[in-house]
């Protein structure tokens, strides 16, 4: 006989306990919370950090920064200060020629420094005789045309068929622009070579020769100059902009409350206390490069190799090649 869905032939069984409750399901495509989902074991996915370490310290990285600034404003003694070696090389005995370029010189040097089994393939590009002359104009030039050309030698690298697995980097990722210790305002050379490179390159300004201020007038000639770089709609690296989340506009706030560092650069040590300090030795004592209460220095370090190195890396890559990119490909793609 034909029996309806579900019934049975056997009698049915009645039981005396209460029927048990449906367990509820959860659907697999369900979102997950907050706190993200529930592993039921170790999976072995924090070793992806690994990973990326044990092969970025066999490759190693490369970092590419450029200094502008007048002669005498301690340019290469900053740059090895930075890094705590000779990557920057000073003239020894320049004739008269050499001491005072015609025209604006780009001078690149490009070393291995190896730290812990990391290691970083540093470019130092220097500009002897920016700010030099009596007649200055369009002495930045020659930069933007040294940053543009290491945009298209990567653009040229990237559009071919067949392309390198790894594409030579000679993109500059930060410029530091060093301002004379004037203890008034901006020059109108200073402003337009930030208004002009701040647009292809992460431009970042320090106080040069710090020490030659008093604290009353650092304070007073940094205030002055973030109200002409705001006056003038000039955005320097860190760019508001380009703050991804709340904790890095926090961080970027704090930085940009500071900018410009005021800094002094030393590459001679000192003992202090027993210890052996970078400095620079006065009749009155020696200042410390490294010390925060003697000068901004430490947070320029911090800034461009220990906190911001990463970034300043994608920015360049992700903004400033972009646009040019961009720019480049509708070039060659107009009739």
């Amino acid at each position: 006989l034909p029996t309806r869905a579900g019934s049975s032939l056997e009698p049915e069984e009645r039981s005396m306990e209460p029927p048990a409750e449906p367990e509820e399901e959860v659907p697999i495509t369900a979102a997950p919370g907050p706190a993200g989902c529930q592993l039921f074991g170790y999976v072995g996915i924090e070793a992806v950090l690994d990973q990326m370490k044990i092969k970025t310290m066999k490759t190693g990285f490369e970092f590419n920064i450029m200094v502008v600034g007048q002669s005498g404003l301690g340019k290469s003694t900053m740059v090895n200060t930075l890094f705590k070696s000779k990557v920057s090389r000073k003239a020894s005995q320049p004739s008269q020629e050499e001491r005072i370029p015609k025209t604006v010189q780009l001078q690149s040097i490009t070393h291995v420094i190896e730290e812990k089994g990391v290691k970083m393939k540093l470019t130092v590009t220097d500009t002897p005789g920016f700010g030099d002359q009596i007649n200055n104009e369009n002495c930045w030039d020659p930069i933007i045309k040294y940053i543009n050309e290491q945009y298209e030698r990567y653009l040229r690298e990237e559009i071919l068929i067949t392309r390198k697995r790894k594409i030579p980097d000679t993109r500059v990722h930060g410029c530091v622009y060093f301002i004379p210790p004037t203890g008034h305002w901006l020059r109108p050379l200073d402003l337009e070579f930030m208004r002009r490179l701040s647009k292809i390159v992460n431009v970042v300004p320090v106080i040069a020769k710090a020490d030659t201020l008093t604290l009353e007038e650092r304070a007073e000639f940094k205030q002055q100059i973030q109200e002409d770089l705001k006056t003038h709609a000039i955005s320097v690296y860190p760019q508001e902009d380009f703050d991804q989340d709340p904790d890095d506009r926090m961080l970027n706030n704090r930085i940009r409350e500071k900018i410009p560092f005021a800094v002094v650069g030393a590459d001679q040590e000192h003992q202090v206390n027993g210890k052996r300090v970078l400095g620079r030795k006065t009749k009155w004592g020696i200042i410390e490069v490294e010390n925060p209460t003697h000068c901004e220095f430490p947070l320029l370090q911090d800034l461009l190799i220990r906190s911001h190195l990463q970034d300043l890396k994608d920015i360049t890559h992700n903004v400033h090649y972009e646009s040019y990119r961009v720019r480049r490909l509708n070039e060659s793609n107009r009739p």
